[in-house]
């Protein structure tokens, strides 16, 4: 497996993760950080939706989908740049911080493993 591979697969991984356990227990999920419980349906809907990705990005990393993995980088930058603003803006609670960093860090490892090796 590529290094790019194995950032996407891992960056899958956590989606399905998360995903799953939006699902299951969204409560859970708040209470992990601090935040009260809910009864809106809409976390268990992105949960399925995070948990769909997921599978997504293990297929592409399995099969070096290397135009999947290029088209990832900038979503997930994006990502990064949107949760941060969101949470300076006190629109989205700190915790979302710990998402933009994941998002961040996994772009910038795709985006590093995808670059051709230095010529010496």
């Amino acid at each position: 497996m590529s290094r790019a591979a194995g950032s996407v697969l891992t960056f899958g991984a956590y989606l399905a993760l998360l995903g799953a356990g939006l699902f299951v227990s969204p409560d859970g999920m708040l209470s992990i950080f601090g935040q009260p419980p809910t009864q809106e349906p809409w976390l268990r809907v992105l949960g399925i939706v995070s948990l769909v990705l997921g599978f997504y990005y293990v297929s592409a990393a399995r099969g070096e989908a290397t135009a999947f993995f290029r088209a990832t980088v900038p979503g997930r930058a994006l990502g990064a740049v949107v949760f941060t603003a969101l949470v300076l803006s006190n629109a989205a609670p700190r915790f979302i911080l710990l998402m933009a960093g994941l998002d961040g860090a996994g772009a910038l490892w795709t985006w590093s493993a995808l670059r051709p090796p230095a010529r010496r």
